[in-house]
């Protein structure tokens, strides 16, 4: 275990309010991974404000918003509420059956309008009597927490500072419970909360951060000098080779994404840190996975227990055996449901495993999103850790089964589940572009990730991509985004991106050639080598980049567009490489339609003209010699271009991105082997 270090900045701390002085304590401790991770825990401070109607003063909780995170909120994730409203709360309350109804009242204690949600531990913060308090779920103190003797543990380990709480369900009634132990003893500096966390306080922000800190210290070195040694038992089986990791874990996440994606399309994660190889190497992997996580924030997010896959995928009866073990596991979450639902309980939930430990490879994370994957592998890493840490000092106790399912199924859960935004046309989807560092490529990634795909960049300008990799990042999110330098007229490069994508994602559903090039030339000036480099991009390319996305996309089918080109349809001077390779690239679509219909695989063709702006075919020497070919200057080419079409307009790459969508989405369901023209019209170029 890491005992954490204090960065608090004093001479910092000294300009600010106090409000910001709980944005900065809860930033300091959200991001530092060894007291929390993501969307874990929650801050608060009681601060005297005035009323925005009377302006008599009035004491007011701020507490980090439901759904916030510490390590990266602003202050618009803070919740407001009158505290005095929130305590008067406990004048109705009829005990813990209606602790869920005391949570629905939060609103109406909101301060001056704010409409971010309070937090389920807000009657926690605002009965115990701190003016700044920390509730976080480090590992070492939960390590403490989930242990079989963990109130006598809290008693050793911090001398009498810290109380114990027994576990219970957070809400009102363990609020109250937490308060009247907070009273018995002066000493107390927070509190432990059995199976779940740590509660700290203090008079100043900087108290309270200190008192956290410490308390998080002193867990992690008792555990750290614990004399007792493999917490897992022995390793039983043998980590493969880095490079054969990556390989193995690739091919299974494909095999997984199918069988897990039946009801809805889902995107994976891969880790094979040396915490995680430890656990999934071990001779008590089963004993110890099979008793699930402890900390309900771990439970929510990685589901009550994990699936070990623990025979060779790679077999020839290896899918089968996958097959079963997910429909064992299945099974065996449905009669949880049925064991321990009850009238109120939300419908039952996708049955499928989050987690799958893998010996020797690692672990395995899906979920609807690759956020939401990495972040459960992210929990479950620190459920290992947990682990571990118990296992060295005492022994391991997961959460009861019954109480799981109270948590999981909790109607205050579902009602944040159905504030969720409703998810994108393309949501769950994965995209592999070619040419994605500019032009279409580009605009048709931009306009994808809008629409709520993940999508994986190439492009053989390896500058480029980066740049456009770093920019979409920051739109979109850097887990929606992945990127590869790819020479789409190499067989070898081809491969390693399609693996990395595998690795990165699970699967593909999505696959748009726009990789491009293009010479100018009369035909007896063309050199082979000119010839060939066109055929190498547009032709071979466009076949190598398919042959891959093929094998990924016939289990479950999928869509492959082409960014094809008029030319493909009418000739034009002084280009017959170029327009010879695009009809090259266009029949060959057809050719994948057919044979891609059976396996639900569609493939078509957008075809545009003369997208000059951001296309760096267009930067060069193409745009001199068209222009040349035309006899007008490169500046009035895209003005030429326009002039020439029936409808007098430029085609942009936005235009082209549009037409993409359209036969990427279910909007084009039934449409395979077509021609979409992008081109303002040409009737040279009219399909039929």
């Amino acid at each position: 275990m890491i005992a954490p270090k204090s960065r608090w900045d004093t001479a910092k701390a000294a300009t600010m309010s106090e409000q910001q002085l709980l944005l900065y304590r809860s930033n300091l401790l959200g991001s530092d991974l060894t007291i929390t991770n993501f969307g874990g825990g929650n801050t608060s401070a009681k601060i005297t404000l005035a009323d925005p109607l009377t302006q008599a003063p009035t004491g007011v909780m701020w507490i980090k918003g439901s759904g916030g995170d510490l390590g990266s909120m602003q202050m618009d994730g803070f919740a407001t509420v009158y505290l005095e409203r929130v305590l008067a709360l406990e004048a109705i309350y009829g005990g813990i059956a209606q602790q869920d109804a005391m949570a629905e009242l939060l609103p109406h204690c909101a301060f001056n309008l704010n409409p971010r949600p309070a937090s389920i531990e807000t009657p926690a913060h605002a009965f115990l009597p701190y003016a700044h308090i920390d509730h976080v779920h480090p590992d070492a103190v939960i390590a403490i927490a989930a242990s079989a003797n963990s109130e006598k543990l809290t008693r050793d380990i911090f001398g009498g500072e810290l109380g114990w709480v027994p576990w219970q369900r957070p809400g009102f009634d363990l609020a109250l419970k937490m308060r009247d132990v907070a009273r018995t003893s002066a000493r107390f500096r927070g509190l432990m909360l059995a199976g779940h966390g740590l509660f700290t306080w203090g008079p100043t922000s900087e108290e309270c951060y200190a008192n956290t800190i410490d308390m998080i210290g002193r867990a992690a070195h008792f555990i750290g000098n614990s004399p007792r040694s493999l917490p897992f038992g022995a390793a039983v089986a043998t980590t493969c080779a880095a490079d054969e990791r990556r390989q193995r874990a690739a091919r299974l996440m494909q095999q997984l994404r199918v069988i897990v994606s039946q009801s809805s399309r889902k995107l994976g994660h891969f880790a094979d840190d040396d915490s995680i190889l430890e656990f999934v190497n071990s001779a008590r992997l089963k004993e110890l996975s099979a008793l699930g996580t402890s900390c309900p924030d771990h439970f929510l997010r990685t589901k009550i227990r994990p699936l070990v896959i623990d025979f060779d995928t790679d077999a020839a009866d290896g899918v089968t055996k996958l097959q079963t073990a997910i429909s064992d596991y299945q099974e065996q979450y449905r009669a949880y449901y049925q064991k321990h639902r009850n009238a109120g309980s939300p419908g039952i939930r996708d049955a499928n495993p989050v987690v799958f430990l893998v010996p020797g490879v690692g672990m395995i994370t899906f979920a609807n999103d690759k956020a939401t994957a990495r972040i459960a592998s992210e929990y479950y890493g620190n459920a290992v850790n947990v682990i571990r840490g118990a296992e060295r000092i005492d022994r391991y106790v997961g959460l009861d089964d019954g109480e799981a399912f109270a948590i999981e199924y909790w109607p205050l859960e579902e009602a944040k589940l159905k504030r969720m935004p409703a998810p994108r046309q393309l949501a769950g989807r994965i995209a592999y572009i070619t040419g994605a560092a500019s032009g279409i490529g580009r605009a048709t990634a931009e306009l994808l990730l809008r629409e709520g795909a993940h999508v994986m960049l190439t492009d053989i300008n390896g500058t480029a991509l980066q740049s456009a990799r770093d920019e979409l990042a920051r739109g979109f999110g850097a887990d929606r985004v992945r990127h590869a330098p790819v020479d789409v007229a190499d067989e070898t490069s081809v491969r390693a991106s399609f693996e990395l994508l595998l690795r990165e994602y699970g699967g593909l559903d999505i696959l748009v050639a726009s990789a491009g090039i293009a010479s100018s030339a009369p035909i007896e000036a063309t050199t082979l080598a000119q010839w060939q480099r066109n055929y190498d991009v547009l032709a071979t390319g466009y076949f190598l980049v398919s042959r891959s996305a093929f094998a990924l996309l016939k289990p479950s089918g999928g869509t492959i567009v082409f960014v094809g080109s008029k030319n493909a349809l009418a000739a034009s001077p002084n280009a017959a490489a170029y327009c010879s390779a695009k009809a090259a690239e266009l029949h060959l679509a057809r050719c994948l339609a057919l044979e891609g219909g059976p396996h639900g695989i569609r493939v078509n063709s957008v075809n545009p003209d003369a997208v000059l702006r951001g296309s760096s075919i267009w930067d060069g020497e193409w745009r001199r010699e068209r222009a040349s070919a035309y006899g007008i200057d490169e500046n009035e080419l895209e003005a030429y271009y326009a002039k020439r079409s029936m409808l007098n307009r430029p085609v942009l790459a936005e235009d082209v991105a549009q037409a993409i969508l359209f036969f990427v989405s279910d909007l084009s369901a039934k449409s395979t082997g077509n021609i979409l023209n992008v081109d303002a019209g040409h009737a040279a170029a009219f399909v039929r």
